[in-house]
């Protein structure tokens, strides 16, 4: 009432450029990223943390913000390289639950019986419509997809936007890397459950 809430809204706004101007002092002009200089090092995360005073500009792409384990962007499929094989077993349930219908699977087959395999044949995702919105790694039974951090897809041909199974396989260790509290509780849950069955089995 009165301009109360313009004045309140320009005071917020001086505050924080006036904050931008007294960082730069307090870190002696050390704002951006300089040759050699790794993007972990504490003063860039502590400037750009919830905590920092002021505003400043990221210098993409040679700054760029770490992400947080539970960003998702374009899904990818989990290869299993000790037991050389996709933890997918094709049954089809991210696609079904997937909003823009993005993912189509085709089911490998038996040479020899010709009869369908609990391994996926062909695996494409269109990530020109693909809205990250990670419901197929939460639906999956297998744990065998997972949301990529990877952001920079951009392509001049949308055509490269449909991902087949060579640009959509990751290793375990990569989801174990850019995942790794989550990991740790797969993990653990995957133990517990083998623990288990084992003492089922020696009941019985």
């Amino acid at each position: 009432m009165y301009g109360k809430g313009i004045v309140k809204g320009m005071m917020v706004t001086i505050k924080r450029l006036a904050g931008a101007f007294a960082d730069d002092v307090r870190y002696a002009g050390k704002r951006y990223l300089t040759d050699g200089q790794d993007l972990s090092d504490d003063l860039f995360l502590k400037r750009q943390g919830p905590d920092a005073r002021g505003t400043f500009t990221i210098q993409y792409p040679k700054e760029k913000l770490p992400v947080p384990e539970n960003f998702r962007y374009i899904p990818f499929l989990l290869y299993d390289t000790e037991q050389g094989k996709y933890l997918c077993t094709a049954c089809g349930i991210c696609a079904r639950v997937c909003p823009p219908q993005c993912i189509w699977i085709v089911r490998g087959t038996n040479p020899e019986t010709g009869r369908p395999t609990k391994q996926p044949a062909e695996f494409y995702i269109d990530a020109g419509i693909c809205m990250s919105c990670g419901l197929c790694a939460e639906f999956c039974n297998f744990d065998s997809i997972k949301m990529d951090h990877d952001y920079e897809i951009s392509v001049y041909d949308r055509a490269e936007l449909l991902y087949d199974m060579e640009k959509l396989t990751r290793p375990v260790e990569h989801h174990a890397k850019i995942h790794p509290l989550a990991w740790e509780a797969e993990q653990k849950a995957r133990a517990e459950k083998e623990a288990k069955k084992a003492a089922r089995k020696k009941a019985g």
